[in-house]
């Protein structure tokens, strides 16, 4: 039988996101499943989401009418947490996508992790490191179109692209592979990369394209503290072993 595809909630932050993303984000989205509701809200009547009502009917979006009732005060962020409480309760999904540069929805999204929903961030690399790390999954804005756009492909790549030595230098990072290593270790002292992207899932926000890299195992690579094994269609890694004598058999 075929697996049933998840359902997700994506819900817009129009005013604190650039409607030029759309089109990478629903692709990004369609990895994880499929975004069967789909809300963008904002102040409709401002000329500065001119861009968003453009592409609006072209993604099968909902534009959600919320009028700044105190100036300077963002009403947006309430109606959108109140929203997804709503649907969170009433509607039978597996994901919400949040599509946001505001710190505002770190409680949000928290609250949806306790109902064992997983939840998917987007938004730029101003975006507050406590919305970033409470997502299950946050890609910044200006990495998640690599794929899409190869003309830019080289000039994104330049300007977000980690060396080896400043990817060392990140002490988390560094850790949090480490770790998923040694926790996916199998007899023969490898870890299965597919494994070690699992274990990184679960246990943090993250995604190699965020430091400039397609792939997890372009990450490993560029980083040069590893062993990166190809087995047919697998790849396998391991810490650099400090003396190859330990690794005869």
């Amino acid at each position: 039988m075929q697996q049933s595809e998840s359902k997700i909630a994506l819900l817009i932050d129009a005013d604190n996101a650039p409607a030029s993303k759309i089109e990478a984000i629903v692709s990004e989205i369609a990895k994880y499943g499929v975004a069967n509701i789909r809300k963008a809200y904002g102040n409709w009547k401002s000329p500065t989401l001119k861009s968003w009502e453009e592409c609006l009917h072209e993604y099968a979006i909902r534009p959600v009418q919320q009028f700044d009732y105190t100036k300077g005060k963002n009403a947006t962020d309430s109606a959108m947490i109140i929203d997804a409480m709503d649907l969170l309760y009433t509607q039978n999904l597996d994901a919400f996508a949040i599509v946001s540069s505001d710190s505002d929805f770190t409680p949000l999204v928290m609250r949806i992790l306790t109902n064992g929903l997983k939840v998917y961030g987007f938004g730029e690399k101003k975006t507050p490191l406590p919305f970033v790390y409470a997502c299950s999954t946050f890609l910044y804005l200006e990495t998640i179109d690599q794929e899409i756009n190869s003309e830019e492909t080289s000039k994104i790549s330049t300007s977000v692209k980690k060396t080896g030595k400043e990817l060392k230098q990140d002490t988390k990072l560094i850790n949090l592979l480490r770790s998923a290593v040694a926790n996916t270790i199998d007899d023969d002292n490898w870890s299965n990369l597919s494994e070690i992207g699992g274990h990184i899932t679960n246990q943090a926000s993250f995604d190699p394209r965020n430091y400039g890299y397609g792939k997890l195992s372009d990450l490993f690579e560029a980083i040069d503290l590893f062993e990166i094994q190809r087995r047919n269609k697998a790849v396998f890694v391991r810490g650099k072993q400090k003396n190859s004598s330990n690794s005869k058999t």
